[in-house]
């Protein structure tokens, strides 16, 4: 029972933890920085998240229909939000987890499939952001040259790994475990290496990003700060970097002290770097969260004990481990 606590209570105390620490440093300017607030802004970037989210929805169709589900718009948008909201739970991402539950009760997948759709998802996801950080990296002088590694390291991982699927073709094993693992190859890549797949999953995935790097533009703005839109683009890209090592649920605080480092280094003021950060992020969150309880309700009851049996999946094979 304390291992089922702690790792549940140990990464949001984490989280927490940093907010309070960042919010601590700059509690003299705080209140000067709110001053400055022009709240039209806020309306402005909550709409634009919703449409982000709208065009994630979208894209998990798209991946489903990749692989032979047919899935409403509505429906995967629900998906993605359920599984958004654990994870701003139920640490180490396994959130994820959960769409694949919901996939599986509701349109019969296989787990395989379920799990694929979600790695298809992920690495355009990520390489997508690592391409945007290398492309505002040509606009952004005197960059620290971690975060050259930071963005090169994801981009090149990804590429890798396309390769890698092209290469594997249709191979074939007698060995079950080996083939349980060729088979998920074979379904990424049906999934995201067609022409018509590439072409629509890389292109929606752009917008996706450039929405997210919008809120962020309007949350600024509510500020009225001025910050060239590369250094936007460099902040988010390093934030979600960051973010995608499951340290914390959802990445909360991690991402917060990514956007307001890489803010500072831009000279901005740390008041108004932290409260960017936090209010941006925040924005984000409860959108998804708003989002979650309204998908949960439209899938039904079953979908929390999907849930806490994610959770205490990953808890019994920790403890095993431990032991």
């Amino acid at each position: 029972m304390l291992r089922k606590i702690s790792a549940l209570v140990v990464p949001t105390a984490i989280a927490i933890g940093i907010i309070a620490y960042m919010l601590f440093n700059v509690k003299d300017q705080l209140f000067l920085a709110l001053q400055h607030i022009t709240p039209v802004y806020l309306i402005v970037g909550i709409l634009i998240c919703l449409s982000a989210w709208w065009l994630r929805g979208w894209r998990y169709h798209a991946i489903l229909l990749g692989l032979n589900y047919r899935v409403s718009v509505g429906v995967s948008t629900a998906c993605v939000f359920v599984s958004q909201t654990a994870n701003l739970v139920v640490p180490a991402r396994l959130g994820d987890l959960v769409r694949v539950f919901i996939l599986k009760h509701e349109y019969t997948t296989t787990y395989s499939e379920g799990v694929s759709s979600l790695i298809v998802e992920r690495v355009f996801d990520i390489v997508t952001v690592a391409l945007l950080g290398a492309l505002s990296l040509f606009f952004v002088l005197n960059a620290p040259s971690w975060i050259y590694t930071l963005v090169a390291v994801p981009l090149g991982a990804g590429i890798v790994f396309f390769l890698f699927l092209r290469c594997t073709g249709r191979c074939s094993s007698g060995n079950k475990y080996l083939q349980i693992l060729l088979t998920m190859l074979h379904e990424i890549e049906r999934a995201s290496l067609s022409v018509r797949a590439l072409a629509l999953l890389g292109s929606s995935s752009i917008i996706i990003w450039l929405l997210d790097i919008f809120v962020c533009m309007a949350v600024i703005l509510i500020f009225q700060q001025q910050i060239p839109f590369a250094i936007v683009v460099l902040a988010v890209v390093i934030g979600n970097l960051v973010k995608a090592v499951p340290l914390t649920p959802g990445g909360i605080g991690a991402y917060e002290l990514s956007l307001a480092i890489t803010f500072g280094l831009a000279g901005i003021a740390p008041a108004f770097a932290t409260l960017i950060a936090v209010i941006e992020h925040l924005i984000k969150n409860l959108v998804t969260l708003a989002g979650g309880i309204v998908s949960i309700y439209f899938f039904g009851d079953w979908v929390v004990p999907s849930i806490k049996s994610a959770l205490n999946s990953k808890l019994e094979r920790r403890k095993k481990s431990d032991d």
